[in-house]
């Protein structure tokens, strides 16, 4: 850091979602003077962070692309409703995005190369999420209770033996349940179900808006300035940036870090780097006062979607749609998840009115590979890139912020940064 006791740096941070607000709390405690820059309420409903699914997941190293997905793209092009759908009307903008994609997990080895990556991003996660929501004074918000996959049997498990097998490689435990067990666990699961995985180190966040917000309110507390505006770009002269553009005037600054999530491309592109950023649309389907619902949260290997329960109500999310950001949101996929949520739980009733389930969509920012940008821009190294988290941004968002830091002060990180580094699509 340049700056002095007297003459902090000043940072501007562009996005107040999980990331964003993350990383503002990191250089705040790093004698930074930040700004954060976010049209829309922290924690709200127009942000990804607000309507994830609560997983606080360390085993989450899988990419979404694993060998012979290539197949079943013309599938996904047939299906607007299956669990991963490509609006053919997009189809032709996504393509070059969806050849590096299915490229990323084209191989075991690939897919192994991505898990050792996520693992650094991810490992101790819950216990990062405990100290910070501590911090805000919402400790509640964050519980350490472990994630649960559980299969209609142990043959389903077997069947996704190359994820387990490369979960195990970079050093994730997990305890096998037989029905048995598994039922004195979870006494309300459909019985169908006759398998399950609890992985103890798994955590969850019990309302992620609520806790985006918490985080934000503590970087006000501490010293951050909040601007509700949209950033448009920047300032740069000579290689060193002088301001942060916004839709209501020029924001002075020393740096600036992109952590707008799916709107961070064309800030990006202003930065001199065109990386290949892509929305994973998802959806969220949410029970108020539901009846029953899981002791811990889990996922069912048949519906690829996380069911857990919060302080909003049960949430069940998943799904993922390649449509663009501006396309009209499709209910039906959210419906899908609700129907599912109560095959999974039949102790919930079948005829729930309207009012009593929440629907939501929001947009995942995805690159390729499975792996976030986190690094300095081409265009000046004032400006940092940290988004692209894909389906791990909550998770992800302390060890993100620990490392842009790191990188803002000049000074060896915790993980391995090269990983994350945007050069890798230049």
């Amino acid at each position: 850091m340049n700056g002095t006791a007297a003459q902090p740096i000043h940072t501007a941070v562009i996005g107040a979602g999980i990331v964003g607000a993350c990383t503002a709390l990191a250089l705040l405690r790093e004698g930074h003077r930040v700004t954060l820059i976010e049209p829309g309420p922290p924690g709200g409903e127009q942000a990804a962070s607000y309507g994830n699914g609560c997983w606080l997941s360390p085993m989450s190293v899988i990419p979404p692309a694993t060998p012979g997905l290539w197949r079943k793209v013309p599938g996904f092009v047939a299906d607007p409703l299956g669990p991963l759908a490509i609006r053919w009307t997009y189809l032709p903008r996504v393509l070059p995005w969806l050849a590096r994609y299915l490229a990323a997990g084209w191989t075991e080895a690939r897919v192994a190369r991505t898990a050792v990556a996520l693992r650094a991003m991810l490992r101790d996660a819950p216990a990062l999420h405990a100290a910070l929501a501590a911090e805000a004074g919402v400790p509640g918000l964050i519980e350490r209770r472990g994630l649960m996959y559980v299969y209609p049997s142990r043959a389903e498990f077997e069947a996704e033996a190359m994820a387990w097998r490369i979960r195990r490689q970079v050093g994730i435990e997990w305890l096998e349940l037989p029905a048995e067990e598994m039922r004195q666990r979870e006494p309300a699961l459909d019985r169908r179900y006759g398998f399950g995985v609890l992985v103890e180190e798994g955590g969850h966040c019990r309302d992620p808006g609520a806790y985006v917000a918490a985080l934000v309110a503590q970087a006000e507390a501490e010293g951050a300035a909040r601007l509700a505006r949209r950033a448009t770009g920047f300032r740069i002269e000579g290689g060193r940036l002088r301001a942060v553009l916004t839709e209501a005037g020029e924001v002075a600054a020393d740096r600036a870090v992109i952590a707008a999530g799916a709107q961070s491309r064309a800030l990006a592109a202003a930065a001199g780097d065109r990386l290949p950023l892509e929305t994973e649309r998802g959806y969220h389907a949410m029970i108020e006062g539901a009846e029953t619902g899981p002791r811990t949260p889990l996922m069912p290997s048949d519906g690829k979607m996380s069911i857990t329960m919060t302080d909003r109500g049960l949430r069940c999310a998943g799904q993922v749609e390649i449509a663009g950001l501006a396309a009209a949101p499709n209910w039906r996929r959210a419906e899908i998840l609700r129907d599912h949520l109560l095959r999974s739980f039949p102790g919930l009733p079948r005829d729930l009115p309207a009012e009593r389930v929440r629907v939501w969509m929001g947009h995942r920012p995805s690159m390729p590979d499975g792996l976030p940008c986190i690094g300095p821009a081409r265009g000046s190294a004032d400006i940092l890139h940290a988004f692209g988290h894909g389906h791990v941004g909550l998770v992800a968002g302390p060890r993100t912020a620990r490392l842009v830091a790191a990188l803002l002060a000049g000074r060896a990180p915790e993980i391995d940064p090269r990983p994350y580094d945007p050069g890798r699509f230049r």
